[in-house]
């Protein structure tokens, strides 16, 4: 059974930076793709970055490299480094997996598995 569990969420001011993680059981990271999307009020969840089973990492442009995600096969859990974080950063972010073969890409119909979600809140 897949199990996603997110941490490391909180509140921050902009240009701050934050490190979520996630938590994984129930498949392996190589045959598996695994990403973070986001949820704004008012708009669907977007993705914001992904990495495949030999670490290619696709990032959403909003990204604009002040994001890094990694991931710790040995620990079975994966991560999402926020630097320069600013206020329309804030959302719930979500951790999601899948088989490769699903598409692995930044859509959110690429991913049956997710976490329950983490508040990350950025002020001016």
């Amino acid at each position: 059974q897949v199990k996603l569990v997110e941490s490391g969420g909180g509140s921050v001011q902009a240009g701050g930076s934050l490190r979520l993680s996630c938590a994984t059981s129930g498949f392996s990271y190589n045959s598996y793709c695994m990403a973070w999307f986001r949820l704004t009020p008012g708009q669907e969840r977007e993705g914001v970055v992904r990495i495949n089973g030999v670490d290619h990492r696709i990032y959403a442009n909003f990204v604009e490299g002040r994001f890094t995600i990694s991931k710790d096969t040995g620990k079975n859990s994966l991560h999402l480094q926020m630097n320069d974080l600013k206020p329309e950063d804030t959302a719930i972010y979500y951790c999601a997996a899948d088989y490769l073969f699903r598409g692995c890409g930044l859509q959110q119909n690429d991913y049956r598995y997710w976490g329950q979600g983490i508040q990350v809140t950025v002020s001016p």
